[in-house]
Order: structure tokens, then sequence, then C-alpha cells
């Protein structure tokens, strides 16, 4: 006779409309983090945000643990690179409450965790991951068995506890999170904090996010006293701009859902080379090859004797299809010296064939524009918007060029 089947506890079955079940976000205090994650953190989520050395990350999460104590919340930062006493400079550089800042400098996960335990803070913040060990391992700090299983019991508590968890990676010199790539995924949020060292911009994307958009970017300076957030990019990236030189064009973009508007700056010089120089800043290279291949083949623009330089002023990236249009109108304007209207922007995506084709978020971008006071736009046939702006359609990169540039000769 067989063995009756064991009874399995039964499983609780509710839909996602229960009360309950939409998590409750608390603010971080930094409004374009709180942007990225998507309305703030969530309790019991755990958090990865990963950067450069030296980019700020350990600048942000003061100033997000900072916020958080501000709005009455509890907040506890393990540090496992640096002494109390080295936190607590930075601290008072960047003006955090001092007397209301808890932490703690230890390398194991154990002594973190107990300490998460007994304190029972809103947030916890773990600098840096890779420097956690687990005693009961034998691999050093930051090998990947160590990273893996520090990572593992840190969720957990994060997810028994309720305890927001925010844990500070560093990246490879391939630009990916150091450790195993399971460390991205058992984390809920994984952010990058982006930017040129030697410059002051600093990007906040995320490219996981169990509770919220991925589409959102964060856009920040590096000031005197730690990472000041940007309201307006638009502006900021184009107050120092002069219309009235030859290579310059406005392009609307996206970073994520937000437009950005951004100008493009071209200079083309006669080159005694054999193999003249091809300088982008901020601008695909294997794209710029591409627009001025297609630049010459069909619209007999000859660059191949010419030196040129292309930067998208301000030290964004720009790196989207979008832009190739206002590329190709800046070398143009830059090689016949000759100024685009200061009114004027420019999008839409240029194919091999010297077509323009449209792009996504079109309405959104051509908003952003309006607003900031230009009343004219180069656009791809079929393009619509509501914005106050003159369209003007364009079907091939010849047309274009001939309508930035009227008075350049044929």
């Amino acid at each position: 006779m067989a063995a009756p089947v064991p009874q399995l506890d039964q499983l609780e079955v509710t839909t996602l409309a229960a009360p309950g079940q939409a998590p409750e976000r608390f603010s971080t205090g930094v409004v374009e983090v709180d942007r990225v994650l998507g309305g703030g953190l969530v309790p019991g989520g755990v958090v990865l945000l990963s950067g450069e050395p030296g980019i700020g990350k350990s600048t942000l999460v003061l100033q997000l643990i900072d916020g958080v104590l501000t709005a009455g919340r509890r907040a506890l930062l393990v540090t496992a690179e640096e002494s109390v006493g080295q936190v607590s400079l930075r601290g008072a550089r960047l003006g955090v409450a001092l007397d209301r800042f808890e932490v703690a400098a230890s390398s194991s996960v154990t002594a973190a965790i107990a300490a998460s335990e007994r304190r029972a803070p809103d947030l916890l913040v773990i600098d840096s991951i890779q420097t956690l060990e687990d005693p009961t391992l034998d691999q050093s700090a930051g090998s990947v068995a160590q990273v893996r299983e520090c990572a593992s019991r840190l969720v957990r508590h994060a997810k028994v506890s309720g305890t927001a968890v925010v844990l500070v990676g560093h990246v490879t010199k391939e630009g990916v999170v150091a450790g195993p790539k399971t460390l991205e995924h058992v984390v809920d949020a994984v952010l990058a904090l982006e930017g040129e060292r030697t410059g002051t911009l600093r990007l906040l994307r995320a490219s996981k996010n169990r509770f919220g958009s991925c589409d959102e970017t964060g856009v920040f300076v590096m000031g005197q006293r730690g990472l000041d957030a940007v309201e307006d990019p638009s502006a900021m990236f184009l107050a120092d701009r002069r219309a009235d030189v030859s290579g310059s064009v406005v392009f609307p973009g996206l970073e994520g859902l937000r437009p950005v508007l951004v100008e493009l700056q071209a200079l083309v010089s006669p080159s005694d080379l054999a193999q003249p120089r091809r300088v982008p800043l901020g601008i695909d290279a294997r794209r710029l090859s591409l627009l001025l291949g297609v630049l010459g083949e069909r619209a007999g623009v000859l660059l191949g004797r010419k030196d040129v330089f292309i930067a998208a002023a301000g030290g964004l990236a720009v790196r989207e299809p979008a832009a190739d249009l206002a590329v190709c109108m800046s070398l143009y304007s830059a090689v016949h010296d000759i100024a685009i209207g200061g009114g004027v922007v420019a999008l839409g995506e240029v194919g091999l064939g010297g077509e323009v084709r449209r792009v996504p978020g079109a309405e959104r971008r051509l908003a952003e524009a309006a607003r900031l006071g230009f009343r004219t736009a180069l656009v791809p046939r079929g393009t619509k918007t509501e914005a106050a702006l003159e369209l003007i359609p364009i079907g091939d990169l010849t047309s274009a060029l001939h309508a930035a540039c009227p008075t350049a000769p044929a």
C-alpha cells in the first residue's frame, strides 16, 4: 500500500489589488535620485549604486543619508573602505548632520547585519560591497564567492527586516559592475553614476528597477558641497551658447524620458596629414564616420582632406541616432562658415541612402525646444507637434542642408 502523500501548508493566494500590495516609498531627500528610483526608496528593497572610482558614489550616499535623516527617519552607514574619521571629514565638507549621522567601520557582513538588527534603521548603506567579507568563507574580500554571499545575506536581511539597503559597487575597466553578474540579478535596482572625473557633470541612470521605470535620468553637477541637482539641464547646457558662430546647431535629445537640449559644435579645417584627424567629443566615433561617408556620397560634402572636430558642449554624451541630422548640419555650417539661426533646432536619423528618418519622442523634444524659446525645427517628414514651433519637414539630407544654410554655394 502506497504511503500517504504529506499535506503541504496551503499557499495564500491574493490579488494585486489587495490592500498593502503596493510598496510605500520614502524619499531620499535628493530629488534627482528619487526621480531615477521612481519616487524614492522602497522598504525592503536593495539598490546597487555603481560607478568608477572617484566619480562621487560615496559623496552621493552621504547626501542621500542626510536627506533621509532630515525627513525624520533613521539611517546607518557601514563603511568597509574608510575609517569613521575619514567619513567625518567628508561629511563636514558636505555639511551633513554629523550629530545624527550613525556610522560603523567594519568589513564583516555578519557585524554589519548585526548592527542593522540592533539599530533598526530605515536605510542601511554598505560602502562598498567589494570590500565586505563573510568570515565563514576562505576567500578574500572582493572574490566572486565573497561578493555573491555577502550580497545574498544583505538581500535576505532587507526582505526580513524591511530595511532599505543601498550597496555601493565599483565598476571594471570595461564599465561593468565588478564581481559576479549574479550581483545585479539579486538586487532590486541597479543605478550607475556616470561622468568624466575631470569634469563636473554627473548622470545617474537605472539599468534595472523592479519598482519603477528605467527611463529616467538624474543630472548633477559636482560642486564644493557635493552633488547639486540640476533642475533644468537644457538651460544649463545652452547658457553660454553663441548663436552667431558657424558650426553650432542645437539638438533636442532625450535622456531616458527627460528632454535635454544640447549644442553640437563642429570645426572643419584644412589638413596636411596623410590621414586627416577625426576628433569626436561626446559623439560616437563610428557614427561620425558613417555620417561623413553619407555627406560625401549623398550630399557632395567632401571632407576627406580636412580635419574634423565635433563636440557636444557641456560634457553630455550624445549617442542616439536622432542627432544625425544636427551633426550633419553642424559640419555643413562649419565647412561654409555660415551660422545657422539661433532659434533653430534639428532632429532626425540619417540613413545610408541620405534619407532623414523619424525618431521617437519627437513631441517631448519639440515641446522642450519651444519652452526655451526656439521658433523653428527641422524635422523628418510626418513629424507633428502641438508646440509653438514652425516645423520644416525634411525628406533627405541635401534638402536639409540647403534649408539650414540657404546662402551656401550649391
